[in-house]
């Protein structure tokens, strides 16, 4: 659970500063033709561009996951994203070396991406497996658990640093929370190496050799678990971005409010996201994981105009209010089931291959385009930020007709090949 948790977090931090520093600082330093608004749409341009490459690390990890083991894997994808995030540190910026700085960055991102596509799924996986019975949702949530840690971990690095003069953030001040990164990547690198191969794997493995194509397998033998997964994906993973990368861009770009409170709004968001996604997980144990799932699905729904109403009054008080209640019900009803629910959908020998494929997938479509899709649509409205709570309201009616489709699977039993095609 250490290792589900903690590497988790260490290689999310990794991958959220990049979101953070997309919205504050690559803007100028990377894109500096642009007016403002265009080269922040620039930067988030760079951070969706991520996304396309983690289906393909999905694809390529979770192949080998299932057929090697969990634990390799593991250790492989947080040395590509720790590795590629210490390097955008040492970059140098346009000023210096012209259109290769923006190049390089989209190289260092790209290889984030392809690391992250199979990094949650595999640290998942492992929560999972090595779960007791009746207790998976709760032992799920340590990965979860340790996103959003390191997302707001991410944000303090950057709350930290704002401190800094002008001058000195964007001269060197903004490469300190990615150089730092390697002290991370070290600690998780020895907790993951550190840990044994999953029991459900291993019982597998003896019993029927590995499959060959696990993830054309995954798709083949359960297609409609396999797009439940990417409908259920939508709504999760776009709101878990727009929050905290949008969100962020939105208070300090448009609404003009304090970079510091603007920080500390998203670093109270994701601690209620801990906690809410904890508690909902724990709930799917007892209730199912649907329920809770839709739930979440739903209540983001609704909140979408209010969410703005909130924090259109530049009240700190209601801003942190409003990120508590979107990011710690909302999302954390929908994130804490979903780590269990989407594994406890794949039989053991492509569990890993047919989670992470079909969980990157709605990446692309979600969490990669929603924070540009979101400030264009503020641009289009000129600084209203209606059109992007009806995009909310938009993604999380699919999520929940998603998981309406899909199957209940808390009674399942995970050790049995190819659970899906009982459903």
């Amino acid at each position: 659970m250490l290792a589900a948790g903690i590497g988790s977090a260490l290689e999310w931090y990794d991958f959220f500063i990049y979101g953070m520093a997309s919205a504050l600082v690559f803007g100028p330093l990377f894109f500096p033709s642009y007016d403002p608004t265009t080269g922040v749409m620039a930067s988030f341009a760079t951070f969706a561009v991520g996304f396309l490459a983690r289906p393909f690390g999905g694809l390529f990890f979770g192949h080998f996951g299932d057929r090697w083991g969990r634990k390799p894997m593991l250790v492989a994808t947080l040395l590509l994203v720790g590795g590629s995030t210490f390097l955008i540190g040492l970059l140098p910026t346009y000023a210096q070396i012209g259109i290769w700085a923006p190049i390089l960055l989209l190289t260092m991102r790209l290889l984030q991406g392809f690391g992250a596509g199979a990094e949650y799924g595999g640290a998942v996986v492992m929560a999972v497996e090595f779960a007791p019975e009746g207790r998976r949702g709760l032992y799920g949530a340590f990965a979860p658990m340790g996103t959003t840690v390191g997302n707001a971990l991410a944000g303090l690095t950057f709350w930290l640093i704002g401190m800094l003069a002008a001058d000195d953030l964007m001269s060197w001040g903004w490469r300190v929370p990615f150089l730092g990164s390697i002290l991370l990547l070290a600690l998780g690198v020895y907790i993951r190496a550190k840990v044994s191969e999953t029991p459900v794997f291993e019982a597998a493995r003896a019993k029927r050799p590995p499959l060959k194509l696990p993830a054309l397998e995954a798709v083949r033998r359960s297609p409609r678990n396999f797009f439940v997964v990417v409908g259920a994906r939508l709504a999760e993973n776009a709101l878990g971005y727009l929050y905290p990368v949008f969100g962020l861009s939105y208070l300090i770009t448009t609404l003009s409010v304090p970079r510091e409170t603007a920080i500390t709004a998203v670093i109270i968001g994701n601690a209620a996201m801990v906690c809410g996604l904890v508690f909902f997980a724990w709930l799917s144990d007892r209730i199912g994981r649907r329920p809770v799932y839709m739930f979440g699905a739903l209540f983001s729904a609704v909140c979408a105009f209010p969410f703005f109403l909130l924090v259109g009054t530049t009240n700190p008080f209601l801003i942190f209010l409003a990120f508590t209640i979107v990011m710690g019900i909302g999302c954390g009803a929908m994130f804490g089931p979903q780590a269990v629910y989407f594994a406890e959908l794949f039989g053991p020998r492509l569990r890993y291959s047919g989670f992470a494929f079909a969980r990157e997938l709605g990446s692309i479509i979600a969490g990669g385009p929603a924070p540009l899709i979101a400030a264009s649509l503020v641009a289009w409205m000129a600084g209203a930020p209606w059109g992007v709570a009806v995009y909310v309201i938009a993604v999380s009616l699919v999520t929940a007709f998603a998981v309406w489709c899909g199957p209940e699977t808390y009674r399942n039993d995970i050790s049995q090949d190819d659970v899906q095609d009982r459903d």
